[in-house]
């Protein structure tokens, strides 16, 4: 039990790795949809690739979504339109008109002439209201209806001719006609009281017209056609169109359709999880081969897994909102955030493995997989500071237009025209692009939630006003000086061999911090010709400078400097020697001088930017004892330091070639006869 319990301790973090592992790929599996997926691909006007396919059981062809669209545009187009009649309108207009006519006893002249007026004028109502009143509105939604009129009186609906309706303009005729027969003022009486009191009673019933638009969609045929077992679908070589497109995306569906059922459920589970897991292992072997510190990080591990399956889970989420909103997800994050804190050739991978587990869910999946990728590669070619905003918002364009671009070639591919073209797809792409840029606040919330450093962090610890540095200054002016200078040529190195330039600076910027606990004893820091090694032994002077590089990790860690910054504290010596300690030891030593007491304890550098670091710190502090700095002596320099640092082997582990320390060296002669060049004597 214990050697159990032991050598579980011993391998506490690739247990932890084969876990997470495994949660991935159930998480990731929960997620895929429930239905069986149709074995073959096809592309509309493109030749059928497989063998001539036959109907496995009988179908039925299924209308396209565009067939459907016009065919219920048409039906709403055509259909009937309601009116309803309303009665309480003509009750309440009888009992005015009643009322208004008995006022007429007050008046002596129209006393005698009542009853007629009465007679008359109900009459003209009745007449008004047989059919209906109709208003402005009304009468305009008439001239789109060819002939009769549909209108619902209660729970009856009869067909109308519309010149039976009484409109405005034909209300004083009516009148006119209807009173001939009284005296002047009499008609005139009448008028002004039926004027008065009519109003429209006939409206269109927009929740009945709606109601039976409804039931004309719910008779819609969604079919076209039957295609029995065993009948011939297609033949090998055929151009998919017409009805065998059709047949085929109507045989598709049925497929994807279809639940698991309990028999096959364990198989295509079965089926997910190892190509899940194939895509999973890939990106553990890449980063065991090519970013072995990533891997033996369980931290990071988590983070690119957790990243991975955060986009394929806002993917699933939106499939199963609406599937037209699939493009609006912004996948292209995930290779951004993965650059930010690490490097764009493991964000691509990433991406890419993600885009094809991706592959299994949406539709036109050649089309999406392609589609993401090449926006994955574009975003990983034109980002290369995501700390400098401009260049977030450049790129998200660029990224944007590709969308674009790509959008438009597989639609004129497909379709052979423009004239269906789905316009708001663009749309998509541009809310994708909205959605891309929030990316910064994506990364700041990640190094809270994982203690990991972007470039737009690494761009506030380079600032030389923040505590520590500004401490630096003060204890150990010298160093601090001396770190400016290595940054500033860092800095331009990286730029020139395609290195992380930000990161590289902060690094050092702080490579030297571990000099604060005793400046003095560095000779940066000396402003006298008194030098407290001269009273030490070789063994206790080499101590103290070794014990500068452990000092400054524990300062780092102290004042909470990310452990990428501190991996430069770290290795900017690897383990070389403190030559000048060693040499005075051997020269003064009677027995063989013990090596290791004079060696920096390492790792040496195991990336670009740490390789960098550790020549330019060391040709920089060389160079500041060169008395009469000439182009050849600084070239020899150079050439001697970074040669020596190869021939111990100090870059083995990093990822820095022949030519680009070649590079290195060019760009470092450059930079210290920039620094140190001859100025003109000016006169007294």
């Amino acid at each position: 039990m214990k050697k159990i319990l032991q050598k579980t301790l011993e391998n506490h973090s690739l247990l932890y790795k084969a876990l997470l592992y495994i949660t991935t790929i159930v998480v990731i599996v929960f997620l895929l949809p429930k239905n069986s997926k149709f074995k073959f691909d096809f592309q509309k006007g493109k030749p059928w690739q497989y063998e001539s396919y036959y109907a496995p059981f009988d179908f039925s062809i299924l209308k396209s979504s565009e067939e459907i669209s016009t065919e219920k545009k048409l039906l709403k187009e055509n259909a009937k339109q309601y009116f309803y009649y309303d009665k309480s309108i003509v009750k309440s207009i009888e009992t005015q008109f009643k009322e208004k006519v008995n006022l007429l006893t007050a008046i002596d002249s129209l006393k005698s002439s009542k009853q007629k007026i009465y007679q008359i004028g109900k009459s003209i109502i009745d007449k008004i209201y047989k059919n209906g009143y109709i208003d402005v509105a009304t009468e305009e939604r008439f001239k789109s209806i060819a002939l009769g009129v549909n209108l619902r009186k209660e729970n009856v609906v009869l067909e109308v001719t519309k010149d039976n309706f009484i409109s405005a303009s034909k209300l004083l005729p009516l009148i006119s006609a209807a009173t001939l027969s009284l005296p002047t003022n009499d008609q005139i009486t009448l008028m002004n009281i039926v004027s008065e009191i009519v109003k429209p009673n006939v409206f269109f019933d927009e929740k009945f017209t709606q109601k039976s638009i409804e039931e004309a969609f719910k008779k819609i045929s969604y079919t076209k056609g039957f295609i029995a077992e065993k009948e011939r679908i297609v033949l090998k070589g055929d151009i998919v169109e017409g009805r065998k497109l059709a047949a085929l995306n109507s045989i598709k569906k049925e497929y994807e359709s279809q639940v698991w059922s309990k028999s096959n459920y364990a198989w295509i589970v079965v089926g997910y999880s190892i190509l899940v897991a194939l895509a999973l292992l890939m990106l553990l072997l890449f980063l065991r081969k090519y970013r072995f510190d990533i891997f033996e990080n369980n931290n990071k591990v988590t983070f690119i897994f957790f990243n991975v399956v955060v986009m394929i889970s806002l993917v699933t989420i939106v499939l199963r909102y609406n599937i037209k909103y699939v493009y609006v997800v912004p996948l292209v994050m995930l290779p951004l955030v993965l650059k930010a804190f690490f490097d764009a050739r493991l964000g691509l991978f990433t991406h890419v493995l993600t885009i094809l587990i991706i592959g299994f869910i949406v539709p036109h999946n050649f089309e999406f997989i392609f589609l993401q990728i090449i926006a994955g590669i574009v975003t990983i070619l034109t980002i290369s500071e995501l700390h400098k905003r401009a260049n977030l918002f450049i790129s998200v364009a660029q990224i944007t237009g590709i969308y674009f671009l790509t959008y438009f070639a597989f639609y004129i591919i497909q379709e052979g025209n423009l004239s269906n073209i789905k316009w708001e797809n663009f749309g998509y792409f541009i809310l994708n692009g909205v959605a891309a840029l929030f990316v910064l606040p994506l990364i700041y919330v990640y190094e809270k939630m994982f203690n990991l450093v972007s470039d737009e962090s690494l761009k506030e610890l380079s600032n030389t006003n923040s505590t520590l540095l500004r401490e630096l200054a003060e204890k150990a002016p010298g160093t601090f000086q001396h770190s400016l200078q290595v940054a500033n040529l860092a800095e331009a190195v990286a730029n020139e061999i395609d290195a992380n330039a930000m990161l590289v600076r902060t690094g050092a910027l702080y490579h030297d911090i571990g000099k604060m606990k005793n400046p003095l004893y560095f000779i940066e820091n000396q402003t006298t010709t008194v030098n407290p090694h001269n009273e030490l032994l070789p063994y206790d002077s080499a101590k103290i400078i070794i014990d500068h590089v452990i000092d400054g990790i524990e300062i780092a860690k102290k004042h909470k400097i990310p452990d990428r910054i501190i991996d430069f504290i770290r290795t900017h010596h690897g383990t070389s020697l403190v030559y000048y300690f060693y040499k005075k030891a051997s020269e003064d030593a009677i027995e063989e001088v013990d090596v290791s007491k004079f060696q920096y304890p390492g790792p040496i550098p195991f990336s670009k930017e740490t390789s960098i670091l550790m020549m330019c710190d060391a040709v920089e502090a060389a160079s500041r004892s060169v008395k009469e700095p000439t182009a050849e002596i600084m070239s020899a320099l150079v050439e001697k330091i970074v040669n020596k640092q190869m021939k111990e082997q100090q870059f083995m582990n990093a990822d820095v070639t022949f030519k680009e320390l070649q590079t290195v060296k060019k760009v470092l002669k450059k930079k210290l006869m920039n620094i140190y060049h001859l100025r003109v004597e000016y006169p007294e």
